[in-house]
């Protein structure tokens, strides 16, 4: 996998400082090693909503300047209305894009019948990352409670491209990547992350071949 990563300086990420608020304990299991080189990932963003504009979108704004800020590459960022097939034609687009090596999407999560954005991930996905949804609702309990049980974050891999759905609010899109997403998709922190396990998600896979 060819990562964007010559000559790059060594980031500190967005959210690190708010686990801070969690304890020494957290922190101790959670570390970036600086003498590791810091490996940009191409990560998209898609919004699902039947209103938003590229304007008014303040939830995909959000996550774009915390990848950005963090030292990723936005390869694209599109917005789709709440349709699951238009949802998965998109999804598969970028999964077949060799230049896109993860989706986030924001959006759609809910359980009304216009929140279709899991049963989109489930038709594309080949293997779900079940703890992404887990931990998301578990950080997201000790800010809005109960409430958190409303929410179908759900995440997974498909075509060695990972995608992670996240809630369409302001406040659960940076919740989602301040304290899950700007960790593991760091290839410096540890004791593990999703980076380091790219070049390895399409094994078995027919053609096994690689993101370039």
């Amino acid at each position: 996998m060819d990562f964007l990563y010559k000559n790059r300086p060594l980031l500190r990420p967005y959210g690190a400082v708010l686990h801070q608020n969690y304890g020494d304990k957290i922190l101790s299991m959670s570390k970036i090693d600086t003498n590791l080189p810091f490996l940009p990932v191409r990560i998209a963003v898609l919004t699902v909503s039947d209103s938003r504009t590229l304007e008014t979108d303040t939830s995909g704004a959000a996550l774009v300047a915390r990848l950005e800020g963090a030292g990723h590459v936005l390869a694209e960022r599109a917005i789709i209305s709440d349709d699951a097939d238009k949802i998965a034609a998109q999804l598969r687009k970028w999964i077949a894009d060799p230049q896109v090596d993860v989706v986030i999407t924001n959006g759609g999560t809910g359980v009304t019948g216009r929140d279709v954005t899991p049963e989109a991930f489930e038709s594309v996905l080949e293997k779900r990352i079940e703890g992404f949804g887990e931990l998301f609702r578990m950080l997201s309990y000790r800010k809005i409670g109960t409430s958190t049980i409303q929410s179908r974050a759900v995440a997974g891999v498909a075509g060695g491209t990972y995608l992670f759905a996240l809630p369409g609010s302001t406040g659960a899109v940076k919740d989602g990547w301040d304290d899950i997403l700007v960790f593991q998709l760091d290839s410096r922190h540890r004791p593990c992350n999703f980076v380091e396990l790219m070049p390895r998600l399409r094994e078995g896979l027919k053609g096994n071949g690689h993101h370039d």
